[in-house]
């Protein structure tokens, strides 16, 4: 299939995905670039995933607000403008400080179907941790 331009406006939006605290907003879908997505994700302060890791890259870049970042056995804060990237396999986690709002991207397409499927069947509020470790298994997202 061809890879066809597009805009998205904010007021085209798809209704943003409650994920693990988080809202998760897909700017750009795998099915719609045929390779990486693009996600608008944004947060109040504590909220975040679990450490985990995937099969896909993925990037940060802090809008607004302040965000830790746990890669590996190292921690950080990143603040606006600032950009992390996590090759894939990397174990990570991060949490909103405050109020912040970030654009991820990732390397390829399988974030959006996984945010989707959490959105569907994780109910918001503290993790049901069995439920998102079985939702996360079956998208290659691997928990702890």
């Amino acid at each position: 299939m061809a890879v066809s331009a597009f805009v998205v406006r904010p007021e085209e939006r798809v209704r943003g995905l409650a994920v693990v605290g988080e809202k998760i907003t897909v700017l750009a879908p795998g099915s719609r670039t045929q390779g990486y997505e693009i996600f608008l994700q944004q947060g109040d302060a504590g909220q975040g995933p679990p450490p985990h890791s995937h099969d896909w890259d993925e990037s940060f870049y802090v809008v607004s607000g302040d965000v830790a970042f746990g890669i590996g056995d190292q921690e950080m804060v990143a603040t606006p403008g600032t950009l992390v990237h996590l090759p894939a396999g990397t174990t990570h986690w991060f949490r909103f400080e405050n109020k912040a709002e970030m654009i991820s991207m990732t390397s390829r397409e399988g974030a959006s179907a996984f945010f989707t499927e959490v959105d569907e069947k994780v109910p918001p509020g503290v993790p049901d941790l069995p439920t998102l470790g079985a939702v996360a298994a079956r998208h290659g997202v691997k928990i702890g």
